[in-house]
């Protein structure tokens, strides 16, 4: 079958590879539809950032050439022994995390945080940029009648925006600052949105993407026009409650820490490809606290629950439908250039 590899950094290739018969307690999945993801965009860019290269990951034994792909939803197309729960032709999403249950942060609840964790895509077993993959039955979830195939492929990210909120310190009627509009700030504006916030402001450069956030509900800030910092403490008349770094760029940062009121919180989402400088004293005098949260634990059955009821439509965040073969120019080079795509959806059934 066609499949989607990083072998490194800059090097992507579309391989024939093997497909694999589930073994006990597993299940082969036609991929539907698979979106590229910021991670994915780290590694071809900047990577090895969590892919292994040198020492096998600790759960799956690989090391790259890995199959990419993590937001992913398919079709079953056949079921291992043992597997009672599901059927060929059952509609799917993938909750992605790998983790060892035995792990000090799994047996606290933390499984996301688990210290051999990885992901399907990133560490090995397979990957959604690919004709099929073959996973454990406990990683699916079932996509109801009113929950398109395209829409599963959002679950994954939406994921991360629900579990971050949820973390937060957010009350409903609290004002919030995003600072980033690409897929994930905007899946905070909808989250947001559904929790109740009172105003939303965005901080961002692109204008394409401020209209997106604006059509969405948000107030938005051009940061290359004014100081973001000066503007949300007028508009807010001391500072937001909450704000959202979803950027990974240090100014912005440091900016996101300094919007808040006093006892106001931030929460870092970004993934980060390098260090980054801040001042502590803008904690230290507004007694500040911020907190980085990572992936999602427990969220998936919620973000279908929202999608069921009409939230997080494809149209507000699906900005281009492409064919696996076309994967890495018109989706990992488009997306590092082309700052009006949002979610970039890869099918390998697309001729």
């Amino acid at each position: 079958m066609k499949a989607l590899r990083w072998h490194a950094r800059r090097d992507l290739r579309i391989d024939d590879i093997d497909s694999r018969a589930p073994g006990t307690g597993e299940v082969r999945i036609n991929v539907a539809w698979c979106g590229i993801c910021g991670t994915d965009l780290h590694e071809y860019n900047a990577g090895p950032v969590i892919i292994p290269t040198e020492a096998p990951h600790p759960l799956t034994g690989e090391t790259a050439p890995v199959v990419l792909g993590h937001e992913l939803s398919g079709t079953i197309a056949e079921v291992g022994e043992g597997v009672t729960e599901w059927k060929v032709g059952d509609r799917v999403t993938v909750e992605p995390l790998l983790f060892n249950p035995d792990s000090p942060s799994s047996r606290q609840g933390d499984y996301h945080l688990c210290e051999d964790g990885g992901l399907i895509g990133i560490s090995g077993i397979g990957g959604g940029f690919a004709e099929e993959v073959t996973l454990s039955e406990k990683l699916l979830h079932r996509l109801p009648d009113e929950v398109s195939l395209e829409q599963g492929a959002l679950v994954e990210p939406v994921a991360v925006a629900v579990h971050a909120v949820r973390s937060s310190a957010f009350k409903p009627g609290d004002r919030v600052a995003i600072f980033g509009a690409g897929a994930i700030g905007l899946m905070l504006v909808e989250t947001l949105k559904a929790a109740g916030a009172q105003d939303i402001y965005v901080v961002q450069r692109s204008e394409a993407r401020r209209r997106k956030a604006e059509e969405m509900g948000a107030i938005t800030i051009d940061p290359s026009a004014v100081d973001p910092v000066e503007k949300l403490i007028e508009l807010t008349r001391g500072g937001v409650d909450v704000a959202f770094e979803v950027t990974g760029a240090s100014r912005m940062l440091q900016a996101s820490l300094s919007c808040t009121r006093s006892h106001g919180q931030t929460v870092v989402v970004s993934v980060w490809e390098e260090p980054a400088t801040v001042q502590p004293n803008v904690l230290l005098l507004k007694e500040r606290n911020v907190m980085g949260v990572f992936a999602y634990r427990n969220v998936f059955p919620t973000v279908i629950s929202l999608m069921k009821r009409g939230f997080f439509k494809t149209e507000d965040f699906v900005t281009a439908r492409i064919p696996l073969a076309d994967a890495i120019e018109e989706g990992f080079e488009r997306l590092n250039t082309d700052k009006t795509q949002i979610k970039v959806l890869v099918s390998p059934s697309l001729a």
